[in-house]
């Protein structure tokens, strides 16, 4: 095993503009306690009502490993990262019991009585409006989960890749999901320690995708 040189943290803005998508890792572990901070940032994420409603699944088991490639096109860079962190998203969370999300938020003085009342029949209420876009909810939750994993993760001196490239029934049977129809995967993320650089591609200017207001009045800086 190698060791690992201990870094100083990138701040957030620091972690924003280093960040590249790396495609080759080395093989080197991920410390478990550098992973468990990974978890924690991770799930410090936002979600909506705070339900939480992602299931994340870190693929370290070697076979694991090689069968979420072969659900992914074969893509190496899951064989080479130590770790890769699944985001499912659970379109039916909101029907579970909500009581230790309510219960945590009161001990914490989050929420008072009135809005913990509010939520029990609040959540459900909405979720189920949403109806078919209950999954689509849930992954951009997931989404926004997997972003504070990218960025905690640059800051710490590890690389990342989101991966999109996948076939979900594929992947669900691999993380043991495959007879759930209200899970959906969201995005691959693995991680690890760049074996390549990657240099900045840029960015198109502000005014071609940033406007003002309404779209066609571009935002100059």
């Amino acid at each position: 095993m190698s060791s690992i040189t201990q870094i100083q943290p990138l701040d957030v803005p620091s972690a924003i503009a280093k960040r590249r998508s790396i495609k080759t890792f080395k093989t080197d572990p991920i410390a478990p306690e550098l992973l468990k901070q990974l978890v924690e940032l991770t799930v410090a994420a936002p979600s909506s009502f705070n339900i939480q409603d992602w299931q994340i699944i870190l693929v370290q088991d070697e076979a694991q490993k090689a069968a979420l490639s072969a659900a992914s096109w074969n893509q190496q860079q899951i064989i080479q990262a130590p770790v890769t962190f699944v985001f499912a998203a659970d379109a039916s969370a909101s029907e579970k019991n909500l009581t230790p999300i309510i219960e945590q938020a009161l001990a914490t003085g989050a929420w008072n009585e009135g809005t913990a009342n509010y939520f029990k029949s609040a959540v459900p209420q909405f979720q189920q409006g949403l109806g078919d876009k209950q999954r689509e909810y849930a992954i951009k939750d997931a989404i926004i989960a997997a972003t504070h994993l990218v960025l905690a993760a640059e800051s710490l001196g590890l690389s990342t890749s989101f991966m999109n490239g996948w076939l979900e029934d594929k992947v669900k049977e691999v993380i043991g999901a495959g007879d759930n129809p209200d899970l959906a995967i969201a995005v691959l993320v693995p991680v690890g320690y760049a074996a390549e650089p990657r240099l900045n591609p840029g960015r198109l200017p502000f005014s071609s995708n940033v406007s003002v207001d309404r779209i066609g009045n571009p935002y100059a800086g």
